[in-house]
């Protein structure tokens, strides 16, 4: 059972479709704390930049979900969009609404996500998400 929906009306292309799922894929793997899949999905070079503008690199971020600073329970994607700037490096805009304990506060907050990525060797990968 998947904690990740996504909920849209819209049709999407196959190659939308593709972004879109893998950033499904990215956050259950938040959820699951699956650290292997997290190092997988994001670049070297990613970047997170959280609502209170603080920037973490993809080491900080993966380690405060593996030392449960970050704790993701669900996630809900609604009515995402894709823009192209080329055909290798798309970015993902989104409210996406995080059911999670950050920092030791248990919530739900709905961010407004834009997700960049790009294509390397085929494959999608994050370079930033700003939220």
């Amino acid at each position: 059972m998947s904690d990740v929906e996504l909920i849209s009306e819209k049709s999407f292309s196959d190659i939308d479709s593709e972004i879109i799922s893998r950033f499904m894929e990215f956050q259950q793997a938040l959820i699951d704390k699956d650290e292997d899949k997290l190092n997988e999905i994001l670049t070297e070079k990613y970047e997170l930049i959280h609502m209170s503008g603080k920037k973490q690199t993809k080491q900080e971020f993966i380690g405060e979900i593996m030392d449960g600073t970050l704790n993701y329970y669900k996630s809900e994607i609604l009515d995402p969009t894709i823009l192209w700037d080329d055909d290798e490096r798309p970015t993902l805009i989104a409210d996406v609404t995080l059911t999670a304990k950050v920092y030791g506060i248990n919530g739900k907050w709905t961010l407004d996500t834009t997700v960049d990525f790009e294509k390397i060797d085929g494959k999608w990968y994050f370079s930033k998400w700003d939220n």
